[in-house]
């Protein structure tokens, strides 16, 4: 029964959202999903969290679709991009085997090779730490998610990450 009425509003607050138009960039995409499912600028409970881990996929397998679905444009900095992607790879939110060639191409866009040591991008500094920083400015703390929906974000950041290679 429980999960009935999760799932009904879940179907609610998806219906409701019509984050196309109006974001920037994947990271502005994570962070509007969480602040209109009651995470705002503070850490989001579990229920909030589980509401966003489905609308990413939580209760499935996550596919390029449900992404596009939700509005989730492939933009953003290929340094920021780096980071989160390291930052997964280290707490093993992503697979190192997937997502190191990612991470490879991105830091060579920034000038940086395998041998060198870690790029001064801001960006970047902020993506080791866990932050999506949008275009705009405007940043969301992977901090805020809870489990599986981390894993989640990583495979949402890995996938955009490849369109701006």
């Amino acid at each position: 029964m429980t999960r009935w009425i999760a799932s009904t509003l879940l179907c609610a607050a998806a219906s409701g959202l019509s984050l196309g138009a109006h974001a920037a960039n994947w990271g502005d995409t994570l962070r509007q999903q969480a602040s209109s499912l009651g995470g705002g600028s503070t850490a989001a409970s579990d229920n909030n969290s589980s509401a966003l881990g489905g609308l990413l996929g939580h209760s499935g397998a996550a596919s390029s679709g449900m992404l596009s679905s939700l509005g989730v444009p492939a933009s953003g900095t290929a340094g920021n991009a780096a980071g989160v992607i390291t930052y997964c790879m280290k707490n093993n939110y992503l697979n190192p085997n997937k997502a190191e060639q990612v991470k490879t191409q991105l830091l060579g866009k920034l000038g940086v090779t395998p041998q060198q040591p870690a790029p001064k991008d801001p960006g970047y500094l902020q993506g080791l730490g866990g932050m999506i920083t949008g275009s705009n400015g405007q940043s969301f703390s992977m901090d805020k998610l809870q489990g599986d929906l981390k894993e989640k974000a990583c495979d949402l950041v890995l996938d955009n990450a490849k369109s701006l290679l």
